[in-house]
């Protein structure tokens, strides 16, 4: 029987039970930096609960992947010692995020050529994490590397799947805890139906079609909740400032330029917040969010159809430059002015994860026999099958005093974007 240390007490889970080793991990400095990186950094402009942090949901992450690895489906592929190793890998799989999450994504994209994931193994690997299991008796490159979905264990991909897939522990959780403290909840996910219906067929998971209710609510539900809370307009105003003002500081404050993990770790929200107030190049920013003078947008536009033109937007910064160029020239504003913003961008959280493109979830009808039959959920879900459909969003922001001018400007110029993309305005 597993022997456990104490417990921690998750509004969302209840009581969550933790062994020795990860009490060990817990207490690490890199976990304890979580609790100062806000699971939603610039929602709480809209959604004034949403200020929980990385380290709960790290927890919750690790709660949920002790279910699955409990799941009788999974448990006969796993030994104790490889379920504990998946329980350890859910619990650190977040600890390389920068300061307010996702939007320092876009400085590691944009000047290091990294995302969270690459120091998420860096810092798992380097950090006194490094230490501190290697004295418990685990391999901390392994675990860096199951951390982030990379392990490929052979005859084993499903543990990598537990952390990283279309349904993993991470999404189970944030899709209930993020629409918990927002209070933007859209209908029931039974998280635990998918969990205990979960299988693996050809070492690969897969979801029993006796579950498909509770699927289709997920999908919905993950499709909502990024319109509602991490594409809110509002909410991406603020991200979007926090951006900007740390792309304008990065040199100043040294933000891409660590070197050593303990570097990395002493940013989070509260230092570079503070870093960013006291930097000339980004105050100005810093202390409009302070008074809630946000960026508003000018325009908005959804695309539901494939479109070279369009896809051109979304997937080529270089044109999105040129657009915002025009704009700007056509309102009579300096371009800095204008910020053309889609959901593919890095700072956007969970841009992965979001089904505006849904991959193809594995699922299985299991004949009276126990035979598991594999199937493409398109073929039974019609729901699936429509929200396959390509989606896009448009957004372009401004200062307050020049929104209806870029407004303007952003729709004669969008205007010339074919017919059939034109879906709603």
């Amino acid at each position: 029987m597993q022997q456990y240390w104490g417990e921690i007490k998750d509004p969302i889970h209840g009581y969550i039970y933790i062994t020795e080793a990860e009490k060990d991990i817990i207490d690490s400095f890199p976990v304890q930096r979580l609790h100062r990186l806000r699971q939603l950094a610039g929602a709480e402009f809209v959604y004034p609960g949403a200020n929980h942090t990385r380290f709960e949901h790290s927890v919750g992450v690790m709660y949920l992947a002790g279910l699955l690895s409990k799941n009788p489906n999974l448990s006969q592929h796993l030994s104790e010692d490889e379920a504990q190793i998946l329980r350890l890998a859910a619990l650190l799989h977040d600890v390389g995020h920068g300061p307010f999450s996702h939007v320092f994504e876009h400085l590691l994209h944009k000047f290091l050529d990294k995302t969270h994931e690459d120091l998420t193994t860096w810092v798992i690997q380097k950090s006194e994490l490094s230490d501190i299991l290697n004295a418990l008796g685990y391999d901390p490159d392994m675990i860096g590397k199951l951390a982030v979905g990379m392990l490929h264990r052979s005859g084993k991909a499903f543990m990598d799947q537990v952390i990283r897939s279309a349904v993993d522990a991470d999404k189970l959780d944030f899709i209930v805890r993020d629409t918990y403290h927002t209070g933007a909840e859209y209908g029931y996910v039974d998280i635990f139906r998918l969990i205990h219906m979960l299988d693996v067929i050809d070492e690969n998971l897969a979801v029993d079609l006796g579950a498909l209710s509770a699927l289709e609510s997920f999908i919905l539900a993950r499709i909502e909740s990024f319109k509602s809370i991490y594409f809110h307009r509002v909410g991406r105003a603020a991200q979007i400032m926090i951006a900007i003002a740390m792309e304008e500081a990065k040199d100043e404050l040294g933000l891409v330029d660590f070197k050593a993990v303990e570097e990395y770790l002493a940013f989070n929200d509260y230092t570079v917040w503070t870093m960013l107030k006291n930097c000339g190049k980004s105050k100005g920013l810093m202390e409009n969010l302070e008074r809630r003078k946000l960026l508003k947008c000018a325009y908005d536009q959804t695309f539901y159809v494939r479109d070279k033109t369009v896809s051109s937007i979304f997937s080529v910064e270089e044109i999105r430059n040129q657009m915002t160029d025009k704009i700007a020239s056509e309102a009579g504003i300096d371009p800095r002015l204008v910020v053309i913003d889609i959901p593919t961008l890095p700072s956007v959280p969970y841009r992965h994860s979001v089904l505006l493109e849904p991959m193809e979830i594995p699922v299985f009808n299991k004949t009276r026999d126990g035979k598991k039959i594999p199937q493409k959920l398109s073929d039974i879900s019609r729901m699936f099958d429509v929200l396959k459909g390509f989606i896009n969003i448009l957004r372009v922001y401004t200062v307050e005093e020049h929104r209806e001018k870029v407004g303007s400007a952003a729709a004669r110029l969008l205007s010339e974007l074919p017919s059939s993309a034109k879906i709603s305005y």
